[in-house]
């Protein structure tokens, strides 16, 4: 992706954690500059199409805090992919309100695979000094970090990808998402980043967060527009967050 303006709101102190500003920008100009084109809030549904970006703790404009999220915790990779999911990379107008390097993607109509949270047992042979013996693997599915607006996704949506089976939980958002449809998926790489680039994904929500425990996480640091504009949302006020620049 091309020069991203995520912002990464996160601090621990005195034992307990709490949102704090922070940016690749100097205060001022996080605290000036043209929130992104508002977007009027999908419909609430426990299946959604939604617009897809990635994101990785390794660009440049987030070396300096590491693999933190907004909530002060660590980013993680979902695991991986239940099936490939395939799809052709279709390009996009270039427009005011788009980022030029958007790519849509196209997938097929495949049965959707069964999924759960529970941890997976399979049996495998080892070999011992005795001869060879059957052993029970536990894997439980990691639950990757995903940035969204939090007037449309609290912190602690879970959400599966249609597409791939991944499941990803609302902990971080971005400047960039403030007031738009559009979901950020973390990943491990940049390699794995560029190939995830921009798709249109069906999701299915499985546990909606708390819009309340979100708005009270915000509510403290509202000097910044874009946490005002989730923060006027999460009250009701889409027509002031709307109009908020």
């Amino acid at each position: 992706m091309r020069n991203r303006d995520y912002f990464y709101l996160f601090c621990l102190a005195s034992g307990a954690l709490f949102l704090s500003a922070c940016g690749t920008t100097s205060t001022t100009t996080s605290r000036t500059s043209p929130l992104p084109k508002y977007e009027t809030p999908l419909v609430k549904k426990d299946f959604q199409d939604v617009r897809t970006t990635a994101y990785t703790h390794t660009e440049a404009d987030h070396l300096a805090y590491g693999n933190h999220n907004a909530l002060g915790g660590h980013l993680h990779a979902a695991t991986g992919a239940i099936r490939r999911a395939e799809y052709t990379p279709r390009a996009l107008p270039v427009s005011t309100d788009e980022q030029s390097d958007y790519r849509r993607a196209s997938y097929t109509r495949a049965p959707l695979e069964r999924f759960s949270l529970e941890p997976r047992r399979t049996t495998k042979v080892v070999k011992t000094k005795h001869g060879t013996k059957r052993v029970v693997v536990v894997t439980k599915p990691q639950i990757g970090s995903a940035a969204a607006d939090w007037s449309r996704w609290p912190a602690g949506t879970v959400f599966r990808l249609l597409s791939t089976g991944q499941i990803y939980k609302v902990d971080d958002y971005g400047w960039a998402l403030a007031g738009r449809n559009t979901i950020d998926l973390y990943m491990p790489s940049r390699s794995a980043m560029n190939t995830w680039g921009a798709r249109e994904e069906g999701i299915q929500v499985l546990h909606w967060g708390d819009a309340n425990e979100s708005l009270r996480l915000l509510q403290a640091h509202q000097a910044y527009r874009h946490i005002r504009r989730m923060v006027l949302e999460l009250q009701g006020q889409d027509a002031e967050a709307a109009s908020l620049q």
